[in-house]
C-alpha cells in the first residue's frame, strides 16, 4: 500500500513536471506571424479565422485572445511576440487608427523591420489618418503616423465586408503569409550557408 501510494505520488509529480515543461515550451516558442487587428472590428470575422487556418497548417500565429493567458502582462507579451515574429499581418479597419494598441503594435512591427502584410477592410489606404489624441505622448503620435504612412505604401489586400467572401480573404491572406514565411526561411538558410567556412 505504502509503495503504491509512493509510486502514485511520484508518477503524478513526473506527469506535472512534463506538463510544465511542455507548457513552458509552448509559451516560449516564438510566433511565426503576429496578427495585428482592432478587436471590435475584425476579431471574429478575419483575425480568428486566419489564426485558426495558420494553426491548422502547423504554424505558430499570435492572436491576443487565443495566445495570451490570464495574468500575462499585455505589453510584455505583445512586444516580445512582435520582436520574435517573422511576419506581421495588419488587419486595418475604419476605426483602427483610434486604437492605441493597434497603432503601437503596427509601429513596433515597422520599427523591427518586419515584413508586414496589410489587409485594408472597408477602408482605402489613402483614408488612413492618425487622430490627435491628447492622451498619447507626442513621441507615440510621431511613431504612429510614421507607421501608418509606411502601411499606406505597402502592397496589401483590400476587402469589402459588405460584398466580400470572408473564407476567400482568409485563404488568400493565409496563403500569402505562408509563402512569405517560406521565402524568409529560404533566405535564412542561404545566409547560414554563405557564412559556413569553406573546407
Amino acid at each position: 500500500m505504502h509503495r503504491s501510494l509512493s509510486m502514485n505520488i511520484q508518477s503524478r509529480f513526473l506527469s506535472h513536471q512534463m506538463q510544465t515543461l511542455v507548457a513552458t515550451r509552448v509559451v516560449t516558442d516564438p510566433c511565426d506571424v503576429f496578427i495585428n487587428h482592432r478587436c471590435l472590428d475584425t476579431k471574429t470575422t478575419l483575425a480568428a479565422p486566419i489564426y485558426d487556418h495558420l494553426h491548422r497548417h502547423g504554424f505558430h500565429p499570435f492572436l491576443d485572445s487565443k495566445t495570451m493567458k490570464p495574468g500575462d502582462k499585455l505589453f510584455d507579451k505583445i512586444n516580445t511576440a512582435i520582436v520574435e515574429c517573422k511576419v506581421g499581418l495588419a488587419v486595418i479597419s475604419p476605426r483602427y487608427c483610434e486604437s492605441y494598441f493597434c497603432l503601437h503594435e503596427l509601429a513596433l512591427l515597422m520599427e523591427c523591420r518586419k515584413k508586414v502584410i496589410p489587409i485594408f477592410v472597408d477602408i482605402k489606404p489613402s483614408q488612413l489618418r492618425v487622430i490627435n489624441n491628447t492622451k498619447w505622448s507626442l513621441e507615440d503620435q510621431r511613431r504612429f503616423k510614421l507607421a501608418i504612412e509606411e502601411a499606406k505604401y505597402t502592397v496589401g489586400l483590400t476587402f469589402s465586408s459588405s460584398k466580400g467572401d470572408f473564407s476567400g480573404i482568409v485563404t488568400s491572406a493565409s496563403d500569402i503569409i505562408i509563402e512569405s514565411l517560406i521565402v524568409l526561411e529560404d533566405e535564412e538558410v542561404q545566409m547560414q550557408h554563405s557564412y559556413l567556412p569553406i573546407s
